[in-house]
């Protein structure tokens, strides 16, 4: 059995790339949003009203119901939290993927 290393747990569980990057997004998201819920102390109920979300969403953040959230929706909470959600992207991971025509060629095609 050959043994395969992936760069997070995403990587492993999810069948595309496209889903694995939302799945990292969304559960650094929820994690900063648990934190912060953590550290105010309120109950759930004064978090909902103060992030204007219900009770129970608030509930399914703190349980880490990620299928739940899609990335627009923890960042506005995250945003109304004043935690001030930011996305990088790092440029030394961009390698080619062979998937693309060469430059010469994609201008043939387009010709075409």
């Amino acid at each position: 059995m050959k043994t395969i290393k992936h760069d997070s747990v995403w990587d492993a569980i999810t069948d595309t790339p496209q889903e694995s990057a939302s799945m990292k997004i969304r559960s650094d998201l929820m994690r900063a949003l648990q934190e912060w819920l953590n550290i105010q102390g309120c109950t759930q109920a004064d978090a909902a009203t103060f992030l204007g979300v219900t009770q129970p969403r608030v509930s399914d953040l703190t349980r880490g119901r990620i299928s739940l959230f899609s990335t627009d929706a923890l960042l506005d909470m995250a945003a109304t939290a004043g935690l001030k959600p930011k996305l990088t992207v790092s440029a030394t991971t961009i390698k080619p993927t062979g998937r693309l025509p060469a430059k010469r060629q994609r201008k043939e095609a387009i010709a075409a």
